[in-house]
């Protein structure tokens, strides 16, 4: 089965200020967007889709992973994924792509990581948003790094597409201040 990518997609943010005060070093938050042809949309229900699974899912990986860490410049602390289906296709569509270590392991590798990517999936129109979860790379209880990114590409998912994505985040929240989750057991 082939990987029928119609485009790549990116979005980079720069964060310079939150609530009227100046972060020290801007917050850089990137997602790296593939457009892929959905082979399941409008077609009788598959039991297996691990042939989808097998050719699908490292390509993708590779090519995302090393996207969104040249939108951050390299210096990725924190990291998330997603898929958006078409109307056509199934959740399960998405979910086969990014809930598969042949998708998430070339990001783990490229940037270090350790912790399991937060993920987000959803069946939308064309033009639908999807929030991702984002947390920190090696260690998911780091609550400054616990954000959420809305990714949205104007023309897409067609009916028969899946928008399959990553994001990443040079550093935690701009000014983070609630504490760790060691906080929470000593109170």
């Amino acid at each position: 089965m082939e990987v029928n990518i119609r485009k790549i997609a990116s979005y980079t943010e720069k964060i310079l200020k939150e609530g009227n005060e100046s972060l020290h070093k801007p917050l850089k938050i990137a997602t790296a967007i593939a457009v892929i042809k959905n082979p399941y949309a409008n077609k009788p229900f598959q039991h297996d889709l691990k042939e989808f699974i097998d050719s699908h899912c490292h390509v993708l990986g590779e090519l995302l992973a090393k996207d969104v860490v040249e939108l951050i410049g390299g210096q990725v602390e924190a990291y998330g994924k997603g898929a958006l289906v078409g109307t056509a296709g199934e959740i399960e569509h998405g979910s086969a792509i990014i809930h598969n270590l042949k998708f998430g392991n070339p990001m783990r590798n490229i940037v270090n990581g350790k912790s399991l990517l937060p993920s987000a999936e959803k069946r939308g129109a064309t033009g639908a948003s999807i929030d991702l979860a984002i947390k920190h790379k090696t260690d998911a209880t780091i609550r400054s790094h616990h954000q959420t990114f809305e990714v949205r590409v104007p023309d897409a998912p067609l009916a028969d597409e899946i928008v399959v994505m990553f994001a990443a985040a040079d550093a935690g929240r701009a000014h983070a201040r609630i504490g760790d989750l060691q906080d929470d057991k000593n109170t």
